[in-house]
């Protein structure tokens, strides 16, 4: 993003969409206790998520549910959370997300839909994956498939990464800007968001 594209929401993050201090002098924003936490933008800079490459392995039909783990499946436990956005930073309610990705050993299923499955994000943009974090399957590095589409709006097919794997470096097709946010490790289980900005 060069000087020239700077959007609202970075223009906000910077201080400069703010009004003048002095016509704010009295009111109650300056109330002890008055001023809310300003929230976390997890993908403030507005530009669209960045399409990869579809793979060979994708499976259309899926079923509909939030957990793609099977019953018993090893690996660590991953909670992925986020939102589909607009380039505005709306919020997109029932947009459709439609993921597969490899078990714990880099296997994918390619007659069923083991680590396979859609969903719909809420009034809110949001929504929730239950999955493990995906083995490495043999030139690649850890990826999860995904394809996010708005209602009657065109479908984004693209991966997300994870932070601090070493095979990030040589895998041609990751990109920076689809790693996670907010890796971390909490009671024995993942969790990370990503929120996915469409253009619509």
């Amino acid at each position: 993003m060069t000087e020239r594209q700077l959007t609202r929401r970075r223009l906000l993050e910077l201080g400069l969409a703010l009004p003048p201090l002095a016509a704010l002098a009295g009111s109650e924003l300056f109330a002890p206790g008055a001023l809310a936490a300003t929230p976390e933008l997890l993908d403030a800079d507005d530009e669209p998520t960045p399409a990869t490459t579809e793979g060979p392995y994708f499976t259309p039909r899926s079923p509909l549910r939030k957990s793609i783990v099977p019953a018993r499946a090893a690996g660590m436990r991953l909670t992925l959370t986020g939102r589909v956005l607009t380039t505005a930073g709306r919020p997109v309610a029932n947009a459709l997300v439609d993921w597969w990705q490899c078990d714990a050993r880099g296997v994918y299923d390619n007659r069923g839909y083991r680590f396979r499955g859609h969903q719909f994000t809420n009034a809110k943009g949001q929504y929730t994956l239950l999955t493990v974090v995906p083995g490495l399957y043999p030139g690649r590095t850890r990826h999860i498939h995904v394809k996010v589409q708005a209602p009657r709006g065109r479908t984004l097919t693209t991966q997300l990464f994870f932070p601090g794997v070493a095979a990030n470096r040589s895998d041609r097709i990751f990109l920076p800007e689809c790693l996670v946010r907010r890796w971390r490790l909490v009671n024995g289980r993942r969790l990370a968001t990503f929120d996915f900005v469409l253009e619509v």
